[in-house]
């Protein structure tokens, strides 16, 4: 495809943008600039990359319903670069998390784990990111063969967890964490429906 290369580049600048926005952000805030990370700046990075890790993992369960509908499948070289962004964004959720929020103060963060189902399901859905990510070279996907497909379906799991991670430490405001959710159930609609499609046609074929 021609501009393949091209629109791969895009994505990846599309992808470091929001990371570039915040350190841009901190930039100001810590030389006493006017920013828009509030007047709770760790809490609003908090959600900022909680955020950005939900959108582009959405984006890479959509690559394979765009490359079905659209007949590019050239697409598929996305779903890679967009799972470990997600991964990326995820870490510096945790890591704003632990560092910035809590220092370090492992106590307090053990009792959220406990008590909080919230942050259970954001801590599993990161967990069960790590394998994907770390299998995610050429090198793992031969050495795993027929085993990384399976593997991989974790995925969705992940999606689930940490959508409904994200509507539970909303407490005011859901719009957003529910565009998430539709977005994730039209997604899963559509492999759902893609999979029982032909044994659909063919039972109505033979009533």
């Amino acid at each position: 495809m021609k501009y393949e290369k091209p629109l791969r580049a895009v994505l990846h600048i599309l992808c470091l943008l929001p990371f570039a926005w915040i350190l841009w952000q901190l930039w100001l805030m810590f030389n006493y600039q006017p920013h828009q990370l509030t007047a709770n700046p760790f809490q609003y990075i908090n959600q900022y990359t909680g955020d950005w890790t939900i959108r582009i993992l959405l984006a890479s369960l959509a690559v394979t319903p765009l490359r079905k509908l659209t007949k590019k499948n050239w697409l598929i070289k996305w779903r890679r670069p967009l799972g470990l962004y997600a991964f990326f964004y995820g870490l510096l959720h945790l890591g704003n998390y632990v560092v910035l929020d809590h220092f370090f103060d492992w106590t307090v963060i053990w009792q959220d784990l406990v008590k909080r189902p919230a942050m259970t399901f954001g801590m599993l859905a990161l967990f069960l990111m790590v394998p994907l990510a770390v299998t995610s070279t050429k090198k793992m996907i031969r050495r795993l063969g027929r085993s990384w497909p399976r593997l991989h379906r974790l995925v969705y799991p992940i999606a689930i967890l940490a959508v409904i991670h994200n509507i539970m430490m909303v407490k005011a405001d859901l719009r957003q964490p529910l565009i998430h959710l539709s977005i994730l159930l039209l997604l899963l609609g559509y492999r759902i429906y893609v999979k029982y499609r032909p044994r659909l046609v063919k039972r109505l074929s033979f009533s």
